[in-house]
């Protein structure tokens, strides 16, 4: 897993022996255990690691007006319950959420108003509650709904 795993030398000598993973990836699921000598103390732990995954279809830049898929899903083995969809959920009038069973949010045709912070909850029957956030960019033209724009002679025009 070089160059992505580290541990913090100096967190060792106060007794944190973390394993740090950098960027995460799908097949880094499963289960870790350290054990740690120290004198004649030794210490072990066990973490499992899950992973949270949000995909697009197509993959690629988001077009303006042409379908798109985001799919979620996880490496966590009991049984989908729900998923949420919470679109800029801190921003006011434009925050929307969307539920259903899929795991898959389908945008037919997305505009410049659905770009921005996207989090995807996943609930399952063991109560567990796993979610993700994806920051979605859109190529579109977000400017005026009129093609017709009027500049003053000897000015800048955008």
């Amino acid at each position: 897993m070089k160059p992505r795993v580290s541990l913090q030398d100096s967190a060792l000598r106060n007794g944190n022996f973390s394993l740090r993973i950098v960027p995460v990836r799908s097949q880094d699921v499963g289960l870790y255990k350290a054990r740690v000598k120290y004198g004649t103390e030794v210490h072990s732990c066990h973490v499992e690691l899950g992973v949270i995954t949000v995909t697009l279809s197509p993959p690629g830049p988001v077009i303006e007006n042409e379908l798109l898929l985001m799919s979620c899903n996880s490496s966590h083995r009991a049984s989908l319950v729900e998923t949420c969809w919470f679109h800029n959920e801190h921003l006011g009038p434009t925050s929307r959420t969307f539920c259903s069973l899929s795991r898959t949010l389908s945008i037919l045709h997305p505009a410049m108003s659905d770009a921005g912070s996207w989090r995807c909850q996943l609930r399952y029957s063991d109560k567990e509650i796993i979610s993700a956030t994806f920051n979605l960019q859109i190529l579109g033209f977000d400017g005026p709904t009129s093609p017709v724009v009027y500049a003053a002679a000897g000015s800048a025009a955008q």
